[in-house]
């Protein structure tokens, strides 16, 4: 049976992080043939920025934020995605936003911070099963000291990817070219059929966020920043590890030392 998508996020440098990755789902497409040990990926941004508005703030509209969904490099996402729907707080009116074309992304006025949550649906020959990320949306500096501005907002974005194995030879051969798409090299003797773009892709407009009034404050996800990250915290743990094996040594001379004080 084919896998559905999964996601494995590998964190933000971002002072806080929202969403977590949904576990793997299963999902049948009948139609086009399964590439057996084979994998592509999407790498994603989610997030929000926040923009204080100053003296036009009032007490119930104290920001201006956009929530969005985001190719990690800025690439237009609609080649995978179909419709993006941001379910928002209660208070909000029509709090179910649905967006049908990239850019995936929803602006609002609000004073307050609530989980947001993001369900993605794919285009018929990709998945049949949507994905469900969650984000907290943030609209207030980290260090609760720090001065309100209506020049720097509140950024918070989550890296992830998500994954989708054994994916269909139609799929892989609409975005095997694709820059949104990371896909390794084809194995051995797989023909995949002429490349056929969907009726509704054809008649979207460019969806990239490359242009985006937002773009200066998106971060910058590479993996050179990962692999930094990663090698900063294997020696934090390596530092920890080395703490407790002192702790533990100095724990089990003790006994002996408080015997020989009795012997003596």
């Amino acid at each position: 049976m084919p896998n559905g998508p999964s996601t494995k996020k590998q964190g933000s440098d971002q002072p806080e992080i929202g969403g977590s990755a949904p576990k793997s789902q299963r999902t049948k497409l009948s139609s086009s043939k399964r590439l057996k040990d084979f994998e592509i990926s999407v790498p994603i941004v989610y997030g929000n920025v926040a923009f204080w508005l100053g003296k036009k703030a009032s007490e119930y509209q104290s920001h201006k934020w956009t929530v969005y969904v985001r190719g990690a490099t800025n690439e237009d996402l609609g080649v995978v995605i179909k419709r993006a729907v941001f379910q928002l707080h209660s208070s909000f009116n029509n709090p179910t936003r649905v967006v049908e074309a990239p850019p995936f992304e929803l602006s609002e006025c609000g004073w307050g911070e609530f989980e947001v949550a993001i369900t993605l649906y794919f285009h018929s020959d990709v998945c049949d099963k949507p994905l469900n990320l969650y984000h907290h949306l943030k609209l207030y500096p980290e260090d609760e000291s720090g001065s309100l501005s209506t020049k720097k907002p509140v950024v918070v974005e989550s890296y992830d990817e998500i994954v989708f194995p054994e994916p269909s030879d139609t799929f892989v051969s609409r975005v095997q070219n694709h820059p949104a798409v990371n896909m390794p090299r084809l194995p051995a003797g797989v023909n995949l059929p002429p490349h056929v773009s969907l009726e509704d892709m054809e008649k979207r407009r460019r969806g990239d966020t490359k242009d985006s009034a937002l773009i200066q404050w998106f971060t910058n996800f590479s993996e050179a920043d990962e692999l930094l990250k990663l090698a900063a915290a294997r020696q934090q743990v390596q530092a920890h590890i080395a703490k407790l094996r002192r702790q533990l040594s100095l724990m089990d001379s003790q006994p002996q030392q408080l015997k020989r004080s009795i012997d003596q």
